[in-house]
């Protein structure tokens, strides 16, 4: 019962305990996750607790109606929106005689799906891993002891050095066996991540920017309809697993390198923070990160939280940031959207998929490049090419004099642009205003 954490085509009973009242819509997440895992749902079972048994989680009478649900809807497959113990899965398991699994098994077994390259399937089988070791305990019943011919004697006993008593149980054999496949996926995976660490190096100098949010919100979308990049779109939780990274040029002479990252989720398995954080190396080494909100949803504000909760694990939370109000055309209730508004003034509101306010984003994204703008006195020779193309094409130049061999300009350029000034060699650069 336990060797597969596949759902597909399973009849599934969804579940939630919360010791509150539960909301009206609590397992609506849960139910677009089993639907993209495969499975069917044919029932829904949100129920309040007083308190969280040990033993089953829900209580041995709650237990027991969810078995007179299998029964009723045909169900073999009940998925819960909590984090279960491997205790407490197995004696639901005993009392409904269908199989349990828990938000996290959900997801994980979502992300196995959806891997395509290494470095992803990597990543994936190593949060399985890591998930499944400290459940071995309790999650097989096979855990009965090796023994040799000798008993006890060192000719005897079948694992050798490090065997316990009489013989060496599964449960030791299994937990080397997973022990030792952790640590050749994490050695794999550093290898993966040294390359992916050479690249970013090789970024420098250019401006990087980060599409980080929550699952199905339209970052790919996005990233496709500013670069035609071809990404992968569906709408679906989880339709991308891997990073791209493309050039865009917002406007003429700016260029700017664009990163799509794995979507996020509300109590997104810590496992998988971990094993993708080399994944999410592109939020964490970006200049700017665009946060692309899914205004449409009704639990918007929900999965905002859970985005920076995600961004706090990777240590991004502190990184330059710019709101996008993604899908404002699926926006059924305007007075949300001005809510939203209020909450983050500098947001900008697009549709990814219409067009809708990407010339307004691309302004927006432009300014975050440029900074504030600031008032400069650059003086450089005429034998200067780099520094004249540059200053025409990156500032505002608002007055030009000319002394024997050499040429001084007002122009108006953004901060951050001053280090790119300096490394083209100008003979002199005086901000005159810096408001």
């Amino acid at each position: 019962m336990r060797e597969s954490l596949k759902v597909k085509k399973e009849r599934a009973i969804l579940v939630s305990a919360t010791l509150g009242k539960p909301k009206n819509n609590i397992l609506e997440e849960l139910f677009c996750l089993a639907e993209t895992a495969g499975a069917i749902v044919v029932d829904r079972f949100p129920q309040k607790i007083r308190k969280i048994k040990a033993s089953t989680y829900i209580g041995k009478g709650k237990a027991e109606q969810l078995e007179e649900r299998v029964k009723r809807f045909e169900a073999d497959l009940i998925i819960f929106d909590n984090d279960l113990s491997p205790g407490q899965i197995r004696e639901l398991e005993k009392i409904t005689k269908a199989k349990v699994i828990d938000r996290s098994e959900l997801i994980l077994d979502i992300f196995a799906s959806r891997a395509k390259t290494r470095q992803a399937i990597l990543q994936v089988e190593l949060a399985q891993l890591e998930y499944t070791y400290p459940r071995l305990t309790r999650m097989w019943s096979h855990l009965d002891t090796v023994t040799g011919a000798g008993g006890s004697t060192a000719a005897g006993a079948v694992g050798g050095i490090g065997t316990r008593g009489t013989g060496e149980k599964q449960l030791e054999i299994d937990r080397r066996l997973v022990s030792k496949r952790i640590s050749e996926l994490k050695k794999e995976l550093a290898n993966i991540d040294k390359r992916r660490v050479r690249e970013i190096d090789a970024r420098k100098g250019q401006f990087k920017v980060g599409i980080v949010g929550y699952t199905n919100a339209g970052k790919s979308t996005l990233l496709n309809a500013l670069t035609n990049a071809d990404v992968f779109v569906e709408d679906r939780l989880f339709a991308t697993l891997d990073t791209r990274t493309r050039r865009w040029v917002p406007v003429k002479a700016v260029e700017v390198l664009l990163s799509d990252t794995v979507g996020f989720v509300n109590n997104l398995p810590h496992q998988l923070v971990a094993s993708f954080k080399a994944t999410l190396e592109e939020a964490i080494n970006a200049d700017l990160l665009l946060h692309v909100i899914d205004v449409s949803n009704p639990d918007v504000m929900v999965q905002i939280e859970s985005v920076k909760k995600v961004l706090e694990e990777i240590d991004c939370h502190t990184k330059p940031m710019l709101e996008v109000f993604n899908k404002v055309d699926a926006v059924k209730n305007t007075g949300d959207l001005e809510m939203l508004q209020t909450i983050y003034p500098d947001a900008i509101s697009i549709s990814a998929k219409t067009g809708f306010g990407l010339d307004k984003f691309s302004e927006a994204v432009v300014t975050r490049y440029k900074g504030i703008e600031v008032l400069v006195r650059v003086t450089y020779t005429h034998t200067n090419g780099k520094a004249i193309n540059f200053l025409r094409s990156q500032g505002k130049i608002l007055d030009t004099q000319y002394n024997e061999n050499l040429v001084s300009v007002e122009v108006k350029l953004g901060k951050n642009q001053l280090p790119e000034l300096y490394h083209l060699h100008p003979e002199n650069v005086e901000i005159i205003d810096n408001d």
